[in-house]
């Protein structure tokens, strides 16, 4: 399997298939031993040739815009019937319905395991959480460390906000005899 470093951008680029209305999106978790090419395969299809412009140009533009990662290279782009996107940890491929049919990519790979999206999210989230387990020790350390740092600062921003609030207050209704008459009492 791959790290969550790929599977972020995975799902994103599958989030944003969605987002253009994309059809039958499937993810592909290839078999390692079958194929050293990819990890992934991002599997969907548009209506027509403008759609599919439209999904490739969506999860490259979120891709570049969340995680800085562009494609190795794009092919298909001119005649729009399958798009194909290398994102090395993936390859995204966005056909037309004839040519999905016609190649039946997920025939071809049958000892790849087809993923949902929630499935690959969840395995996600099960990785992140297991990186940031800490001793019980450690997290009760960490939790009233925050509790007592989070309860301290708020206390000070409340007596200071009420302050500045009021001396922008006079300064602007008396001017600058206010602070002046203050001193002489």
């Amino acid at each position: 399997m791959a790290s969550n470093e790929s599977n972020q951008p995975l799902l994103a680029a599958a989030a944003a298939a969605e987002d253009k209305k994309a059809e039958d999106i499937r993810i592909l978790a290839l078999d390692p031993s079958e194929s050293g090419l990819t990890d992934y395969f991002l599997i969907c299809n548009g209506t027509n040739d403008r759609q599919n412009l439209a999904i490739s140009d969506e999860i490259e533009l979120r891709l570049k815009r969340e995680f800085g990662v562009y494609p190795n290279s794009v092919e298909g782009r001119r005649q729009a019937e399958w798009i194909l996107m290398d994102y090395v940890d993936f390859i995204v491929h966005v056909f037309s319905p004839e040519k999905r049919a016609f190649y039946g990519l997920e025939r071809l790979r049958k000892s790849a395991t087809s993923l949902s999206v929630e499935e690959l999210n969840a395995e996600l989230k099960a990785k992140v959480a297991a990186t940031r387990k800490l001793p019980a020790k450690a997290a009760k350390k960490a939790s009233s460390r925050s509790v007592a740092n989070k309860a301290a600062p708020k206390k000070a921003t409340k007596k200071k906000a009420p302050t500045k609030k009021v001396g922008k207050a006079v300064g602007k209704k008396a001017g600058k005899k206010a602070p002046a008459a203050r001193r002489a009492r």
